[in-house]
């Protein structure tokens, strides 16, 4: 995991170099992107919390990632990709910005600091992404939703204005860990027994939360 330090300083970076004319708006349950759609521009997310979430051919759904402040998603464009394997939909608020594929590429071969922080950047979240997938593939549905809540908790410091987490329901909390509402009810309810959580005017998790993790 990346060191918060390190994470800021990139953050900032992409946020200073990056265009924010083409910064779009969205509400929160807003389609950004449909899987299938056809991709043409590099999303960045300046503020907010955007999922990825996909459908196989037999109708079975998943969620690739839950992205947030700092991280860029659509990439795919500037390879060979010309569709989006997966939807982007907004979880709150979230403001946008949309860099054209050429527009994006350019950055990339004529600024070698863009091109470094960018490569660094994609190998960092596909590292991240890993171990998304070995938390769905070998840990319960209880650690998978402590890992989940202390994402969220860590993009809602982030956060130029924190309500990540007071605009995250149940029924969002299950789709996001796999499992059902009233399972994750039952392990919030576990959590905040055990001082791990508490609700004061909304959620907050502690750090003690990771104890779950090591179970």
């Amino acid at each position: 995991m990346r060191s918060r330090g390190k994470t800021a300083a990139k953050k900032a970076f992409f946020s200073t170099v990056l265009p924010s004319k083409s910064a779009v708006h969205y509400k929160a349950g807003e389609i950004i992107f449909s899987q299938g759609d056809s991709c043409s521009d590099v999303h960045y997310i300046e503020e907010g919390l955007v999922k990825l979430p996909l459908v196989s051919k037999r109708g079975k759904g998943a969620i690739l990632a839950i992205l947030g402040h700092g991280d860029f998603f659509g990439e795919g464009c500037i390879s060979d990709a010309t569709i989006h394997v997966t939807s982007a939909i907004a979880l709150v608020p979230c403001t946008i910005i949309l860099l054209k594929r050429r527009a994006m590429l350019r950055l990339i071969e004529e600024e070698q600091s863009i091109s470094s922080h960018f490569i660094n950047y994609l190998l960092a979240r596909n590292s991240r992404m890993e171990q998304d997938l070995i938390d769905h593939l070998v840990n319960s549905s209880e650690k998978r939703l402590a890992r989940t809540l202390l994402l969220l908790a860590r993009y809602d410091k982030e956060s130029e204005n924190p309500s990540i987490l007071e605009r995250i329901s149940q029924d969002t909390l299950a789709e996001m860990v796999g499992t059902t509402r009233s399972r994750v009810n039952f392990f919030m309810n576990g959590f905040r027994k055990h001082g791990l959580i508490h609700y004061n005017g909304g959620l907050q998790v502690h750090d003690s939360l990771q104890s779950i993790l090591h179970d």
